[in-house]
């Protein structure tokens, strides 16, 4: 069964260590681990860190990364090449390639020039994360203090929804405010994604959906990606296992519906993987899912899903 990821982030780390192969290296998710275990499309975050901004302009560092994803897509364009419509996943699949999407998380690199939306696309850019922890030029991320929670989009954040239904880009609001969450589901015509949520109701941490967010992204067409962060699983943060990962998927179907679940690691953006150790444990999820869901569920989960969202919007 294949696999589509909706975010890991491989790509900071290889910036920041280039020396450390991107084909068997020690990272989480290798064109190796890809190869051997069924990937279809991997999503491959930009994530642009904060403690880097002290030294750099988070522009300069969007496109530190974006200089490291092309030389490595170059390198092995023999493996994997980059997807900008789902046709070309279609190609690389007859060729025997493996596919990547390129995704940005945090929007702080955009700083108020809406035209970098569109530099963004022509870069390859399918998806953005609009924020992550802090405040930026779109809006407020998610925080404990529901004041604060409640926070919407600025008004540069609705033009940049708008903008990136035009452009065909996805919309994705893991880290967002709950305030910003539902201006996305007011103001996009396309559907939206949590690329790396989990269930608020399993594990109350700002950071996953509520009943009613999980709703409404269902009703919006959307889906959320299963994040495997232990904080995000388990209250007491007690590492990820397959059968606890399980519960959320089973508890987010109930809520959203079964086309709107998926998976979004976060594989090399977490410092404990737990039961899956790295991608290889993928198959042995899928395995394990076995008991909870039927096997069309599960396609759908390992792909179908984030398929559908991709058609809809980046065509």
């Amino acid at each position: 069964m294949r696999i589509i990821d909706m975010h890991c982030d491989t790509m900071c780390l290889g910036w920041k260590r280039p020396e450390v192969s991107f084909y068997d290296g020690e990272f989480s998710v290798t064109l190796k681990f890809l190869k051997e275990h069924e990937s279809m499309v991997q999503f491959f975050a930009m994530f642009l860190p904060r403690e880097d901004m002290e030294t750099m302009d988070p522009y300069d560092i969007f496109k530190g990364i974006y200089g490291y994803y092309t030389e490595q897509m170059e390198r092995y364009s023999h493996i994997i090449r980059p997807v900008y419509q789902v046709s070309d996943m279609e190609e690389n699949r007859r060729k025997g390639l493996l596919s990547s999407l390129l995704t940005v998380e945090d929007g702080v690199f955009v700083d108020g020039d809406i035209r970098r939306l569109q530099e963004a696309y022509d870069m390859g850019v399918r998806l953005i994360t609009l924020m992550w922890n802090y405040e930026n030029c779109m809006g407020y991320p998610c925080k404990a203090d529901p004041t604060l929670h409640a926070k919407g989009l600025k008004p540069f954040g609705i033009q940049t929804v708008e903008e990136m239904n035009r452009l065909g880009m996805i919309i994705d609001v893991a880290h967002m405010s709950e305030g910003g969450f539902y201006d996305v589901a007011k103001y996009s015509k396309k559907p939206f994604v949590a690329s790396h949520s989990c269930a608020r109701a399993l594990c109350n941490h700002q950071r996953n959906l509520t009943d009613d967010q999980l709703r409404t992204l269902g009703n919006c067409g959307g889906v959320v990606g299963i994040n495997f962060e232990r904080a995000f699983l388990n209250e007491d943060g007690t590492s990820a296992t397959f059968d606890r990962i399980i519960e959320h998927l089973l508890y987010m179907r109930d809520k959203a519906g079964r086309e709107a679940i998926a998976f979004g690691s976060d594989l090399d953006g977490i410092e404990d993987n737990g039961e899956l150790i790295n991608y290889s444990g993928f198959p042995l999820l899928l395995e394990r899912m076995e008991r909870a869901f039927t096997d069309d569920e599960i396609d759908e989960i390992a792909s179908k899903n984030v398929l559908r969202v991709m058609k809809e919007v980046i065509g």
